[in-house]
């Protein structure tokens, strides 16, 4: 595994858990609006490097102190020996939650087949006529939208999640979304924040007010069981 950084502890991360935060290292999407852009590269990391022995060694000491682990990335799922690696944290007692952007479907599919999820985390970052042109990559929006019926189905809490930039969402493209994903058990609109971007013309990009969010959610509501902002 490589990471590209981590967090000992978090209350807000894993839902209804304590939990440490592994940042994996490579993302095959470029999205403009990425907040951690270190994070995207192989070689490059967003803090002070980490191996996975330290990470075993520290997770060791919190056996029994922490519910869960949560991997995020860049994307968990390129990593060849992520499978492996959930596995040795489940025999250690943690509860895991995935945060991935589904474009490794088979992947996905893997973990959950062998119950190595507890709290599955999806990105959908644009409707997927938009897709490639939003995320600045070739990845297939296809795998994206199996991924999605993947975490529909597996009987898992999830959440699927849409980090929005004013200009290059509208509330209709929002909609559309939500039509994609209808009957989800939980859709989440993330605040856009310009205070790190990997385009740096994104630091000029705005969001929805508040008034804005919630407008959207209440034509959103209907369509899945649960809809917030954040």
């Amino acid at each position: 595994m490589i990471f590209g950084g981590w967090q000992k502890f978090s209350l807000i991360d894993f839902p209804g858990r304590t939990s440490a935060i592994l940042f994996t290292q490579g993302c095959p999407f470029r999205c403009p609006f990425c907040h951690n852009p270190e994070l995207i590269n192989l070689s490059q990391g967003m803090f002070a490097p980490v191996t996975e022995h330290e990470v075993i060694e520290f997770l060791e000491t919190r056996r029994g102190k922490l519910d869960g682990v949560v991997i995020t990335g860049g994307e968990p799922t390129l990593q060849p020996d992520l499978l492996d690696f959930m596995a040795r944290l489940k025999t250690m007692g943690f509860a895991i939650k995935l945060d991935t952007n589904g474009s490794r479907p088979g992947v996905l599919a893997e973990a959950l087949r062998q119950n190595l999820v507890d709290y599955l985390a999806m990105d959908i970052k644009a409707p997927w006529r938009k897709y490639q042109t939003h995320i600045n990559s070739t990845v297939d929006a296809a795998d994206v939208r199996l991924s999605a019926a993947l975490a529909m189905n597996s009987g898992l809490d999830y959440e699927f999640r849409t980090t929005v930039v004013k200009e290059q969402l509208t509330p209709e493209d929002i909609m559309e979304i939500v039509r994609h994903i209808a009957g989800a058990k939980k859709y989440i609109l993330q605040r856009f924040l310009p205070t790190k971007t990997l385009d740096p013309a994104f630091m000029e990009m705005t969001t929805y007010s508040d008034e804005e969010f919630e407008k959207i959610c209440e034509q959103i509501r209907p369509l899945v069981a649960e809809c917030s902002w954040r």
